[in-house]
């Protein structure tokens, strides 16, 4: 075959030109004339080395060479015709010869062995290119095939498409398939193509990218290029599939752009811990600075005293003035200032040693305060990684994972493990290192980088000897260290490099001297000691703030733990450098170091990272192939030093000698001379200021010092107008206001004062020197402006030691304002720094420029996987569209789609009103104060002012297509309805760190899906009900609010309250969650739900509650005291067990529980409680634990040994809950109660009333009652109606102690003998009696007999005795004595209405308060109600039910004002002020149902 080729190289032209016209039928010797007219000519099957003859067809408009031996591409500078050239499978290296066939719209190059794109420049009409199964490794130079719409770059070796094809915008078709691109970031690079349709990276002719092979790939792609049609040959056309992608998408932007809220609310914590350890170090400082400064300007002003004593003749002196200073050591108590010259000198030797000490305290406040500085250096340092590892999490597609470890995580403890035996402590020894604290481990999970590492190795051992393979290549693991070079400055770039895509063998290494090789170590003092010297270095070029920074931050490390494959390894050679040609045949090479310590190999000299105990050499490594290097863990940790022993961290940077301290303050305080404590003047009068300055008429005094007293209003010192100098340090000003309109004041010391603001002052025209220093001055803007028009004069300002909003931006703020001064705070301004300070402040405004340099015009917000909002984001990846120097359009402001304008000292927000198409706005980190000037920006869609002074969102209400709010860190108090109701499609809203207290405002927005408020004032549960109404809502956040502390089950209650929640204070809401939301909260009654059902949480005049059919459970009004009011409570037809969550109600009197499953007052107690139970056990009113105890055999003891429950309660419906056993109910605990139903359940015998002493009416129909046990009723002496209609009784036995019944009814049951009624007799005061549906009542004479035994009765069955059918009983009983020897079988079976007997009312009419049938009633009108009710306790077997009112005499009248007894109507009286109305307007309650006749 060689041969052959060889001998086709070697043919002649004319020869290969013959077979060509052979080839394509055209005659060779008329091809000068046939030539001109052929368009298209195919190279197959032939061995055509090379391209001739071509000249001779000049038309030509297709030329197809497939499978010949051609390595260039030449001869066409005669086919200028040409628009189609296939020059496929033939041995081509490069493109070129093309410069002439301009016309060309197809090129297929497919199937050679190109390795660059090149010399494609001229092609401009190109639309077809086919590079397919070439070697090309990078996509270029096709920039000027601006029509170009199909490309085929498959089966290549590119790893990076960046922004190669920007310019090919009418891209249509691009195939990419088997190529080696990983990276989900390059296939949003193809976003830019606006007409892309079809995408192929995984066609089923080429093996897939590594990138098809991650997780969510497709999703990834379609929502990144949304125009798609067809991905991989699939259809994806479908608006389906679109939106399916787009709404994954979306929710995971959510879902990373709350952890990322979370990390930096952690980052919050942190900086608010590390400010109140600041505080803490400061104080003593403070305090001494304090104390210094107070002595020395008392010292300042005697010293002034005494010069002015000395002007003044010996005679003239004051007598007082005299005594101001204590007496020397030898015991006089006073001396005489004048002329005393040794006074003045030790005044000035205590003034000199009381500066010394201020200078090392304020040293000592400085290095605390770069320690500070530090610290939070470092906190902001990890939260930015955390952030950037999300961000990183998040564009990978979850590709790319950082999981951090916990003490619980097994490879957590073999980091430790690892890195603690690697450290040596006498390598660090020269540094004061004593050990080392891990901080915070994160694992790397890159999938990418462990496909290639796997298939990198899989392919290694598959070369080697199999036989050796599982023996030795574990041998061959081991995990490394590396670090980045403390030399370079983008260290945090290069760290975040690795982690996404691996060590890159050609890239930054090669400036090590290292060539390609990748450096590692197991050796830490190898890897880290470099880093140290270095920092040390730094911190030894000065003993600046900057020195002691590099001093401290030496401590904090962070290494990559890589697991790596050493292969065949073998030592340095010397003089070689560490290139792969000098060592072709090695994986690796290593060289040994002097050290030895403890290793982590794993039993057998396995990878693992459990800690194995051994020496080995510590080596350093350099691997040539990074696809062998796979990076796995993170380490970030501290050295612990001698100076942190000792528990004081500022020591490592401060000199002993140069050391504070208080002994040595005090020293210098009882110098001589020590002053006496004067008195403190509260106010101040001409009097007053005369004998300070110790003049005689106000126009003289020049000097006035008033340091060191109690005031806080000077307003007589404005008729001072010679006044020059005034001091008022160490007072209780907070504010200046009465310095005012002094034009001679020249000097003024207000610092030592609690001044908030300086706006008070006025007209202080020569004011050359203020000193404000230790004050509580927070805005440095709006007091410059203050100072810059009161005090146009000011020089010197000391402004230090205030609580400053931006500290780092105070000194450029102040001398961007104040022109003037030449010291700020001690330190002379330089005219470069005033010259940018103003420059600054000139920029502070929205104008012309500021807009021009700040905005875009975009038409779309880019799909990109960043958590910037659209403004910022335009900004960041879009140039500014205009130039300054060009000229502009008229119409250029409403172009303006973004505008960032963050962190730019803007205070006001002006120029805006021509920015009518403006869509995403930015003003995050300004300090503006009003939302205003948006009036005419009504398409805005996001809109930004984080860390602003803002209270108030009054001027939003225009702006309905505002769909992302954000006003993080400002002054609001509230959200106002009024303007968030008029943000219809507002689905963020991000508002933290403000000072709101509820969430009404939000409850109209309907669209909201996230809300970020959190560390605000909420603490009120009510609030949560709010959001209840927003179905949308997926994403809350209300970490930081006094809610999420005091509320307790917090979590599980929002949860339950809000079931859409994904996410709570940043963390995902899973099945488990809610779940356990359901079990604690579920058919729970607390007074959130009560507040939601009445429409508002003021229970203080709730008096009647009705929540029928709620499906209750269990119920916790906790706490109880504010239902004070509450005495009257329905919970009918829920799901009850128990009341104990009633009993802690204080008023409570009417109680009714009828249709539920009520067992006992407490829950029965359960060896195994359910997990619902066991949540129930923590609520304290569940009553859980608090039941009585049982003896064992399912009795329980008596209750009356238990404490007495709910003395108020007097009424108490039972009705209908399937009660078996009476005793466990514990009733005998309700000691005062008086009226009890309890029809309608399964009791079968009467007991556990023993405490029921004040009973007045019980209610035991229909039931299953046989008899009365002789201790059923024994204590109910007090009772005066019974009811056991429908039960199964047989016989009336034990009834002698109901000694004041009044009313019985035993209808429908099983009693026979007329004989049973005669035990009636003990009864004295019965009055009322019901026997009907008994077999005993169908004997014709049983009324009669039993009329004439009773002869107290005054109704039976209903109906009325009179007289009359009485004498008649007695007559018929007289006469037919044979009467009562007659069986009852014998009688006849209907019943005798004797003549003139007629009922006197129907017994069940509409009841005002509580029926008998089982309820509570609000109102006598409900007749429909009456209507439903009527049968519930009528008589059965066709009997009339009567209602007679018993009119008791007042000797028998009950001793109650609560409860009066109607016959069997029970009433609830009212107190006299709620007479008219008797239940609160939102608390109505509905009547009862009736109970249903059970059959």
């Amino acid at each position: 075959m060689i041969r052959l080729r060889s001998k086709q190289r070697q043919l002649p032209d004319k020869q290969l030109i013959k077979e060509l016209c052979e080839a394509n039928e055209v005659s060779y010797t008329n091809i000068a004339e046939e030539g001109n007219t052929v368009v298209s000519i195919e190279m197959f099957l032939h061995g055509f080395p090379r391209m001739v003859g071509l000249s001779f067809f000049t038309t030509l408009s297709q030329l197809t060479i497939v499978g010949q031996d051609i390595e260039h591409i030449e001869a066409l500078e005669s086919c200028q015709e040409l628009q189609e050239l296939w020059v496929a499978e033939c041995c081509l290296t490069r493109i070129s010869g093309l410069q002439n066939c301009l016309q060309l719209q197809k090129l297929y190059l497919y199937d050679n062995n190109i390795f660059e794109i090149t010399n494609l420049e001229s092609q401009v009409n190109l639309k077809v290119l086919w590079l397919n199964n070439n070697r090309i490794s990078e996509i270029k130079g096709l920039n000027t095939l601006k029509n170009l719409k199909e490309l085929n770059l498959a089966d290549n070796y590119i790893e990076k498409c960046g922004h190669s094809l920007d310019s090919n915008t009418s891209l249509e078709n691009l195939n990419l398939s088997g190529n080696k691109i990983s990276s989900f970031q390059e296939i949003t690079m193809l976003a830019n193509l606006p007409h892309l349709t079809e995408l192929a990276l995984n066609d089923p002719m080429s093996p897939p990218n590594p990138v098809c092979l991650l997780r969510n790939y497709a999703t990834h792609v379609l929502y990144h290029i949304p125009g798609l049609r067809r991905l991989d040959t699939h259809d994806v056309s479908s608006k389906q599939i679109k939106e399916a992608a787009e709404s994954t998408v979306m929710t995971n932007l959510m879902y990373y752009s709350m952890r990322m809220r979370t990390a930096r609310r952690n980052f919050e914590s942190t900086q608010l811990s590390l400010m109140d350890r600041k505080k803490s170090l400061l104080r003593v400082s403070e305090e001494c600075i304090r104390r210094l400064s107070h002595t020395l300007k008392s010292l300042e002003r005697e010293l002034s005293k005494l010069s002015r004593v000395c002007k003044t003749s010996a005679n003239k002196s004051d007598d007082r003035s005299s005594q101001l200073v204590e007496g020397l050591a030898d015991g006089r108590d006073e001396i005489n200032t004048t002329h005393d010259a040794a006074m003045e000198d030790q005044i000035h030797c205590k003034t000199e040693a009381l500066k010394k000490s201020l200078v090392l305290w304020n040293s000592r406040l400085n290095k605390i305060e770069a320690e500070h500085k530090q610290d939070l250096i470092l906190a902001r340092n990890m939260m930015d990684y955390t952030v950037q590892f999300l961000l990183m999490e998040l564009k990978s597609v979850e590709n790319i994972c950082l999981k951090e470890g916990c003490s619980t995580d097994p490879w957590y403890t073999s980091c430790c493990n690892l890195l603690l035996s690697r450290f040596c402590h006498s390598d660090f020894r020269v540094h004061k290192i004593s050990g080392l604290k891990i901080k915070r481990i994160f694992r790397i999970q890159n999938n990418v980088l462990r496909l290639r590492f796997d298939d990198k190795l899989h392919s290694i051992l598959v070369r080697k000897d199999r036989g050796n393979i599982s023996q030795n290549y574990k041998h061959q693991m081991q995990y490394l260290f590396h670090m980045s070079d403390p030399e370079k400055s983008h260290q945090k770039e290069e760290l975040l490099s690795i982690l996404e895509e691996g060590f890159q063998t050609p890239g930054p290494f090669k400036s090590l001297d290292k060539g390609g090789a990748i450096p590692l170590t197991n050796s830490l003092s190898k890897i880290d000691l470099p880093r140290i010297e270095h920092a040390m270095r730094q911190a030894s070029k000065g003993r600046s703030k900057q020195s002691a920074e590099h001093t401290i931050s030496f401590r904090h490390s962070q290494i990559i733990v890589s697991k790596v494959y050493l292969g065949n390894s073998t030592p340095v050679r010397e003089g070689k450098p560490f290139y792969r040609m000098s060592y072709p045949t090695v994986d690796s090479v290593y060289c040994d170091l002097d050290i030895r310590q403890q290793t982590a190999l794993g039993e057998g000299g396995s990878y693992s990272l459990r800690q194995h105990t051994g020496l080995c050499h510590q080596r350093q490594w350099f691997v040539f192939d990074h696809e062998l290097v796979l990076p796995e863990y993170i380490i970030y940790f501290e050295y612990i030093t001698k100076s942190q022993e000792q528990s004081v961290l500022w020591n490592l940077i401060i000199e002993k000698d140069n050391t504070p301290s208080i002994d040595i303050d005090m020293e210098v305080l009882n110098m001589e001379p020590v002053l006496k404590t004067q008195p403190k003047y509260l106010s101040i009068n001409e009097e007053i200021m005369l004998n300070v300055a110790q003049a005689n008429v106000l126009s003289q005094i020049t000097v006035l010092n008033l340091h060191g007293n109690s005031l806080s209003k000077i307003k007589e010192i404005s008729h001072l107008r010679a006044l020059q100098h005034l001091t008022i340090s160490f007072n209780e000003f907070t504010c200046l206001d009465d310095i005012s309109h002094m034009p001679n004041l020249e000097f003024l010391d207000a610092s030592f004062n609690q001044l908030v603001t300086l706006e008070g002052l006025r007209a202080l025209g020569k004011l050359k020197e203020l000193d404000v220093c230790w004050n509580k001055l927070s805005k440095a803007r709006e007091e410059s402006i203050v100072l810059g028009k009161q005090a146009p004069a000011l020089l010197k300002l000391n402004a230090k030691h205030n609580p400053w909003k931006r500290p780092e931006e105070v000194r450029e703020t102040i001398l961007g304002h104040l022109t003037t001064l030449t010291h700020l705070d001690d330190m002379m301004v330089t005219e470069e720094e005033s010259s940018n300070a103003v420059q600054m402040v000139a920029r502070a405004m929205i104008n012309q420029a500021c807009l021009l340099t700040h905005s875009r015009t975009n038409s779309h917000r880019p799909r990109n996987l960043s958590l910037l909002s659209g403004a910022q984001l335009l900004c960041n990846l879009s140039p500014a569209p205009w130039s300054l120097n060009k000229e502009l359009e008229s119409d250029w402001t409403a172009k303006i789609t973004a505008l960032s304008l963050d962190n730019q000292r803007i205070s006001k927000l002006d120029n805006l009103k021509m920015l009518i198409n403006l869509r995403w706005a930015s003003f995050n980190d300004n300090d503006i104060s009003k939302v205003e000037g948006l009036d005419n920006c009504l398409k805005l869609e996001e809109l930004s002012f984080n860390n602003n002074s803002i209270s108030t969102l009054s001027g939003l209400p225009k702006l309905h297509y505002l769909t992302k709010l954000s006003v993080d860190g400002n002054l609001l108090s509230s959200l106002e309805e009024s303007v968030l109701g008029h943000l219809p499609k507002l689905s963020f809203l991000s508002v933290e760190n403000n000072c709101i207290s509820s969430l009404n405002g939000i409850k109209r927005l309907l669209s909201l899906r996230e809300l970020y408020i959190g560390y605000n004032n909420i603490s009120v549960s009510q609030d949560i009900c709010y959001l209840k109404c927003l179905k949308d809502l997926i994403i809350l956040d209300l970490c930081g609010n006094p809610l999420s502390t005091k509320l307790k089950n917090y979590e599980l209650y929002v949860i339950f309250q809000l079931p859409f929640l994904r996410a709570l204070d940043g963390i995902e809401v899973d099945t488990n969650k809610s779940e356990s939301a359901k079990l604690m909260f579920e058919g729970r009654l607390i007074p959130d739900i009560v507040a939601q059902t009445l429409g508002h949480s003021n229970f203080s005049d709730l008096t009647y509650l009705s929540l029928k059919c709620c499906s209750i459970r269990t119920v916790d009004l906790d706490p109880s005291d504010i239902f004070n009011s509450l005495y009257c409570v329905n919970l009918d037809h829920n799901n009850l067990t128990s009341f104990s969550g009633l009993i802690y109600l204080p008023n409570i009197q009417g109680l009714s529980l009828n249709h539920n499953h009520i067992e006992s007052i407490f829950p029965s107690q359960k060896t195994h409680l359910t997990k619902t139970q066991k949540m129930y056990s923590n609520i304290p009113s569940s009553g859980y634990g608090k039941q009585s105890s049982s003896n064992g055999k399912g009795e329980t003891w008596p209750n009356c040994s238990l404490e007495p429950l709910m003395s108020s309660l007097e009424i108490l419906y039972l009705s209908y809950n399937g009660i078996s056993n009476m005793a466990n109910l514990q009733l005998s605990r309700l000691t005062n109660l008086k009226v009890l139903f309890l029809q309608g359940n399964d009791i079968s015998h009467v007991e556990g009333l023993e405490g029921l002493g004040q009973l007045r009416k019980l209610v035991l129909d229909t039931n299953r009652i046989n008899v009365l046990a002789h201790n059923s009723l024994v204590n109910q002496t007090a009772l005066l109606e019974l009811h056991l209609a429908e039960n199964r009784i047989r016989e009336l036995s034990h009834l002698d102690s109901l000694t004041e019944l009044r009313k019985l009814f035993v209808n429908v049951n099983k009693l026979q003998d007329i004989e049973q009624l005669n035990k009636l007799d003990a009864l004295p005061l019965l009055t009322v009696l019901s026997v009907a549906g008994n077999p005993v009542a169908k004997s014709s004479l049983y009324r009669s007999k039993v009329v004439l035994r009773l002869s107290k009765l005054q109704v039976l069955d209903g109906v009325t005795i009179t007289l009359e059918e009485r004498t008649r009983a007695e007559l018929l009983l007289t006469k037919s004595p044979q009467c009562h020897q007659c069986s009852p079988a014998s009688l006849p079976s209907t019943d005798i209405n004797p003549l003139g007997i007629t009922p006197l009312m129907p017994r069940y009419v509409p009841l005002r308060g509580i029926n008998g049938g089982g309820g509570l009633q609000n109102s006598p009108d409900k007749t429909d109600e009456a209507h439903k009710n009527k049968h519930s306790n009528a008589t059965l077997n066709g009997q009339t039910a009567v209602n007679f009112r018993h009119t008791q005499k007042p000797e028998n009248s009950l001793k109650t004002t609560d409860i009066l007894l109607a016959g069997n109507k029970v009433i609830v009286t009212c107190p006299k002020q709620e007479q008219n109305n008797k239940f609160p307007r939102s608390a109505k309650p509905s009547p009862c149902s009736g109970q249903k006749r059970r059959t």
